[in-house]
């Protein structure tokens, strides 16, 4: 009887060593399984925060740049973001009427419109901005930041006409009957300033 209470608790005591052992030191391929599995679960997060409509800048900037492009009569597109707003610079023929270019610029700030990152972004053909786009840029990846640009660019923004990627101002009616603009009209293809590529807006 004595002899097998004796190899009883000889059993008990090595199966609770093995247990403590196991659980104190895990084995480096252990070890290995569970830094994976943490740096996989960071890596899916940092995916799902990218594509879950959280966009850094740079993406925003590539993004707008690529939607603009899309679109039939742009040879080539420049974007800066400052803040929530962007200004989205377009290249287009030079030789295309001013009535064409406007269709153009309206055309990108619809497609603007209709994506979620393209709110907030104004729209220029004008062959100045562009070339001073182009520059920032490469200075902002050289490594300087966009807020030693941020007067240049508010002045860029004021001085561009305003063609935002919304829907254009609904018309009311005056006194007369007549349909007006709260605003500036945005018309593809309209002779109106608001659909062509001037920037310089009338000072008083």
């Amino acid at each position: 009887m004595r002899i097998w209470l004796c190899l009883g608790m000889t059993i008990l005591l090595l199966a609770g060593c093995g247990t403590n052992s196991r659980t104190a030191s895990p084995s480096p391929q252990d070890q290995n399984n569970t830094d994976g599995f943490r740096t996989q679960s960071t890596t899916e997060n940092v995916e799902q925060m990218n594509t879950g409509g959280t966009m850094t800048a740079e993406q925003r900037q590539i993004h707008l740049e690529e939607l603009a492009q899309r679109v039939p009569g742009v040879n080539g597109a420049h974007c800066i973001i400052m803040g929530k707003t962007a200004i989205v610079g377009i290249d287009v023929d030079a030789k295309l009427e001013r009535a064409r270019v406007g269709s153009i610029k309206y055309s990108v700030a619809e497609a603007l419109r209709k994506d979620p990152q393209g709110a907030g972004a104004v729209v220029t053909a004008d062959i100045d901005i562009n070339q001073r786009l182009v520059e920032i840029g490469n200075k902002i990846r050289e490594g300087h930041p966009v807020s030693g640009f941020a007067t240049e660019l508010a002045d860029m923004i004021g001085r561009i006409v305003p063609q935002l990627p919304s829907d254009t101002v609904p018309r009311t009616k005056d006194q007369t009957g007549n349909q007006k603009n709260d605003s500036m009209e945005i018309a593809p293809g309209g002779n109106n300033q608001g659909s062509e590529h001037l920037t310089e807006q009338p000072r008083g």
